[in-house]
């Protein structure tokens, strides 16, 4: 640790040198699904507030929140109407304030969910732009274009959207008449922006700065390797790349370079406020891109501190691939000087323990085997990691959803349910033995925004919080371990040889992991008892599907 003077109050501040962010571990909450205080059937700020505590016990440095500005909920609130404000559905501002207290308290850190690539419809700005004539500067607020063919009936160009259908829309000029089109990525009700114009960045300075100024963590940035657009704007040698990948794969509409411009600025707003204070603000980016490499360039020292690393995610569950893309990772990412960020599940994409096991059921036992060993592999890993809600109750994907009740915008585009995200966003069981086990704070008739199927009976936090052998114990153990260690940020990975299913490594700090991806036991790459392990394990052996830890200086070589 380290003095400095403050630069407004001349009042010396201890700056810890540590930064906090390079291994820490923070909790994605799904704010309509974690806990509703109205009985709307709605999670809401307010039940972020009162299930701080529980956070705090499991033994997370910080929450990251999802979108809860005022927005039509087109994409449950990826469709943003205000930057600056919250949507009563969630509360208000001084409601978010008291949260902000309450985590202060805790210790623990608040990191929003800031969605630059893309407004909502009804944003203000879109609707001038509806009002305003073709070449206006409201217009050149967004990528407005002319259509093609006889009489403009043609979108601009060839892309489709990532949600399905065309990524263009036609307005209705306001004398009646077909008018031009504009672009959106996503869906209609969420026009894409254009950072070409200097409005733009401006905006988000200001949007940046009301946060950081009401005093928030840091970001985590959606769509970051979007925001440009190839400058011409022409057609896609494979127009449908994004929406069958459901990524962004569109060489001409992602990943553009000067997007780099924008993270290095963001990054000088965010060192102001450390500069004031002593307390560093995060950038984490949400960074789809093909490689580890070209991932790297975005977590340079100058851009983002960090960005997801969504390969081990979607790594089927093999050794030789684990292996493959925590060796990428290491030597291409932390080579920056920043620290991998690791992430198994998310809102997205499908729990781990339907992934890991027999998709179609509620979590076969060989899936949730498999995901408690993925979770002490991630936890082990040096750099960052990030939980997503209910992970930690080993709660699977809810496969079955009646079509009636379905939300996501995908399945409204497509009628496709193969992509669908309803299923890992099931709100959350808390207690009891029926819908809605706690979830809301109304009668027991109060319907969750999703239904919750009985079986999350066996899941509820109380019952969780009360079985020493349930996913949430061996996470919050798993945390207390790693809060120990001292090299998470900083640490080397050194492979262990292995048999072929079998992943293991050791670090500087004497850790050793191991990962026994087959199914038949196997001996253990360091003898005596497992300081920590995902299932029943005796010394000297490691079961099929099961990841342990140990620390020693006798692993072999």
């Amino acid at each position: 640790m380290h003095n400095r003077r403050h630069a407004q109050t001349g009042q010396r501040v201890t700056l810890n040198t540590h930064r906090w962010w390079r291994d820490a571990v923070i909790y994605q909450v799904y704010v309509r699904s974690f806990l509703d205080s109205t009985g709307d059937g709605i999670g809401d700020l307010a039940g972020v507030r009162a299930g701080l505590p529980y956070l705090k016990k499991l033994g997370v440095d910080g929450i990251w929140l999802s979108p809860f500005y005022p927005s039509p909920q087109q994409d449950h609130g990826y469709d943003v109407a205000d930057y600056c404000d919250v949507d009563p559905l969630f509360g208000d501002l001084a409601e978010f304030d008291l949260l902000m207290t309450d985590a202060r308290r805790l210790g623990v850190r608040v990191l929003l969910d800031i969605v630059p690539n893309h407004c909502s419809s009804e944003h203000p700005w879109f609707r001038e732009a509806l009002d305003s004539a073709p070449g206006s500067t409201a217009r050149a607020r967004f990528h407005f274009a002319d259509g093609r063919g006889p009489d403009g009936a043609e979108p601009p160009n060839n892309w489709h959207a990532m949600f399905g259908g065309p990524s263009w829309s036609r307005v209705t000029e306001r004398d009646g008449t077909p008018g031009q089109w504009y672009l959106h990525m996503f869906t209609p009700e969420q026009p894409d922006l254009n950072w070409r114009n200097p409005e733009v960045g401006e905006h988000f300075d200001h949007v940046l700065r009301f946060w950081l100024d009401r005093g928030v963590d840091g970001f985590r940035i959606d769509v970051a390797a979007g925001l440009y657009k190839h400058p011409g704007l022409p057609d896609s040698p494979d127009p449908e790349a994004d929406a069958r990948t459901r990524d962004s794969v569109n060489p001409l509409a992602w990943n553009q370079p000067e997007v780099h411009g924008v993270w290095r600025h963001w990054r000088s707003v965010c060192e102001e406020y450390t500069a004031e204070d002593g307390r560093e603000r995060l950038l984490v980016g949400e960074v789809s891109v093909p490689t580890a490499r070209e991932h790297a360039r975005y977590v340079r020292q100058d851009e983002l501190h960090q960005a997801f690393f969504f390969d081990l995610l979607s790594a089927p569950w093999n050794a030789d691939a684990f292996r493959k893309v925590i060796s990428e990772a290491m030597q291409d990412i932390a080579g920056t000087g920043s620290t991998v960020t690791w992430v198994l599940n998310n809102h997205d994409q499908v729990r781990t323990v339907t992934r890991y096991g027999e998709l179609g059921t509620e979590g076969s036992g060989l899936g949730a085997a498999r995901a408690r060993a993925a979770a002490l592999l991630m936890l082990a890993l040096p750099g960052a990691a990030y939980i997503y809600q209910g992970e930690e109750l080993g709660l699977p994907e809810v496969v079955d959803l009646p079509d009636d009740v379905l939300t996501d915008p995908i399945f409204r585009r497509t009628g496709s349910r193969a992509r669908i995200r309803d299923g890992c966003r099931v709100p959350l069981p808390w207690s009891g033995h029926a819908s809605p086990f706690g979830f809301t704070s109304g009668a027991e008739s109060a319907k969750p925004w999703l239904p919750q199927p009985a079986y999350f009976a066996e899941y509820a936090t109380d019952r969780a919080l009360a079985d020493t052998r349930s996913f949430w114990h061996l996470y919050r153990d798993g945390l207390q371990l790693r809060s120990g260690l001292p090299q998470l940020g900083d640490g080397e990975l050194r492979w262990l040889d292995t048999r072929p299913d079998v992943l293991g490594f050791v670090r500087g700090d004497g850790l050793v992991c191991a990962v026994n991806f087959g199914s038949a036991p196997t001996p253990a790459p360091v003898s005596g008892t497992p300081l920590l392990s995902s299932g029943p394990c005796t010394p000297g052996v490691l079961p099929g599907s099961t990841a342990a830890w140990w620390i020693s200086d006798s692993a072999n070589p």
